[in-house]
């Protein structure tokens, strides 16, 4: 009788033990939203259209870009910034960031200039 007891026991605790692991693995996902969801980001610093232009004149007058004036951030754009941010001990992140912006005296917008204000 208590080997009988025992096998029935012992079955029991397997058949609970992947439930309850499940259902920690719920909670989380409920409390978390999607377990492999990214995480949500804030506001970005975007440079408007003219800027990017600016900064592609600056670029080309340096010979760190070939290309037009177009205003748009494209990869050989990209690629100058990289190597005009390396040259001027800017973080090099291939970005028309606020640093940059401000390294190259092109004036921020009063919108850019907020979210400096408010994320350093």
């Amino acid at each position: 009788m208590k080997k009988l007891l025992t096998v029935t026991l012992a079955a029991l605790l397997a058949l609970c033990v992947p439930a309850v692991a499940q259902n920690a693995n719920s909670s989380t996902t409920a409390r978390n939203g999607s377990a492999n969801a990214p995480k949500k980001r804030g506001p970005v610093f975007r440079a408007t259209k003219e800027q990017i232009k600016q900064a592609q004149t600056i670029l080309k007058q340096r010979g760190l870009y070939t290309g037009d004036a177009t205003g748009k951030l494209d990869t050989p754009t990209r690629a100058g910034l990289k190597k005009y941010q390396g040259a001027e001990g800017i973080k090099v992140t291939g970005t028309l960031n606020a640093a940059t912006l401000q390294k190259m005296s092109i004036t921020l917008t009063e919108n850019q200039k907020a979210w400096v204000a408010a994320h350093g």
